[in-house]
């Protein structure tokens, strides 16, 4: 290896050891707000390799923490143990408030099934889906409510809703959509919750939910979702409990936390694999001398 391929790998273990040193998880200060702590959740999040998202479940939880979410729920389709390996790990490490859930993935007529501890059958149907939830001390919300599966729900089963996904990715730039969601939501009359549905593509806590709950543990935000002690924001304006909403629009509580601006080890590790990779690209381009 020759003298530049050397200071290649150099300036790259350099990046590695600043971006690791740089990566401070701290926990975000509690917010106290209308008399509750003041929670920012996504509550749909899948990691790998139970779908396609590039992340673990440990993966997630690092992630919750630099994107400033108090909370997430982990989800497996159709079952529980990626939540249930995320929990493990953030309790161990002290990272945010994990709840395992299950996505219940009939064709049509999703649910997410939050604070379950056994898999529940996804050919049950909505109604039976959403009691078996409840039987189980969980919460039961409307995963994207498309109106292509709006038949899967019975009457009886949206009224035994306890959240309903008003704001989704599937919704931004799209008004036909957005309307779907919005219909559901107000015929439901359950809380108001805005999810990534996190599967590789965009941030997690893209959307979410703002949490008003006695504390951080699991059973205080299942809780306050039961409460409807809930707002989300869609880009135009606050969804959700009104007087909560009026909290964060007469500027007592920020509709989303500001993420921290890089620091200097962050800004010399960048410097440093840019510049490890274009010298290890110059080193490589040139050619040894043939020898005669």
């Amino acid at each position: 290896m020759n003298r530049w391929r050397w200071i290649a790998v150099g300036l790259l273990l350099a990046a590695l050891v600043l971006g690791t040193a740089s990566d401070k998880l701290t926990a975000p200060p509690p917010i106290l707000a209308g008399g509750y702590r003041a929670l920012t959740a996504d509550f749909h999040v899948h990691p790998f390799p139970q779908s396609w998202s590039p992340l673990a479940p440990w993966d997630l939880v690092l992630q919750a923490r630099r994107d400033q979410l108090d909370a997430i729920a982990v989800e497996g389709h159709n079952h529980l143990w990626v939540g249930q390996a995320a929990r493990w790990f953030s309790t161990l490490t002290g990272g945010p408030t994990v709840i395992p859930a299950e996505e219940i993935h009939p064709p049509r007529g999703h649910i997410l099934a939050l604070g379950i501890a056994h898999t529940i059958d996804w050919r049950l149907g909505s109604e039976r889906a959403v009691d078996e939830i409840h039987r189980q001390g969980g919460v039961a919300i409307a995963a994207h409510p498309f109106a292509s599966s709006w038949d899967m729900w019975s009457p009886a089963a949206m009224r035994k809703l306890n959240g309903v996904e008003v704001v989704h990715p599937s919704a931004y730039g799209d008004a036909k959509t957005a309307g779907e969601f919005r219909d559901f939501y107000k015929r439901a009359g359950a809380a108001a919750i805005g999810d990534s549905d996190f599967h590789g593509l965009g941030p997690i806590g893209l959307c979410r939910t703002w949490v008003f709950a006695q504390d951080n543990s699991a059973s205080g935000i299942l809780d306050a979702i039961r409460e409807k002690r809930t707002v989300t924001w869609d880009g135009h304006g606050y969804i959700g409990n009104p007087e909560l909403a009026r909290v964060i629009e007469d500027g007592r509580l920020e509709a989303r936390r500001t993420l921290a601006l890089p620091g200097a080890e962050v800004k010399l590790s960048r410097a440093c694999a840019l510049l490890g990779l274009l010298i290890g690209l110059f080193a490589g381009s040139k050619r040894p001398p043939e020898r005669g």
